[in-house]
């Protein structure tokens, strides 16, 4: 019985906390109706449904963004094991920025670039 006091008393507790916050959402709210008004945005009535799709122009340009963001989450740790690896490091670091200068060079050579 002893081992399984903390268990359950945490349980307990973690009950206790999750019914308490249930009842402070419950007591603290405006009223128990939703409102019956529209989403806006700003004050203004929306121009188009919120699960509407996006034009596919936007697609190339979240790569390339996506392509860049894993680039800066390489090239943060490699500046701080720059030192101790030695030039290995910065021949593999500029091998992998050639990779994605060539990615850049293809989709710019495809027309992803261009916005019209």
């Amino acid at each position: 019985m002893n081992g399984f006091f903390a268990p359950v008393s945490l349980l307990m507790v973690a009950l206790l906390a999750v019914g308490a916050l249930y009842a402070v959402s419950r007591w603290s709210r405006a009223s128990a109706v939703p409102l019956a008004a529209a989403p806006f945005n700003a004050g203004g009535e929306p121009a188009e449904h919120a699960m509407s799709r996006y034009h596919v122009r936007w697609y190339p340009v979240t790569m390339l963004f996506l392509a860049f963001d894993m680039e800066m989450v390489f090239m943060y740790p490699w500046i701080k094991v720059i030192s101790t690896v030695g030039p290995g490091a910065v021949i593999e670091m500029f091998t992998f920025l050639a990779v994605l200068l060539a990615g850049v060079a293809y989709a710019w050579r495809e027309g992803a670039l261009r916005w019209t």
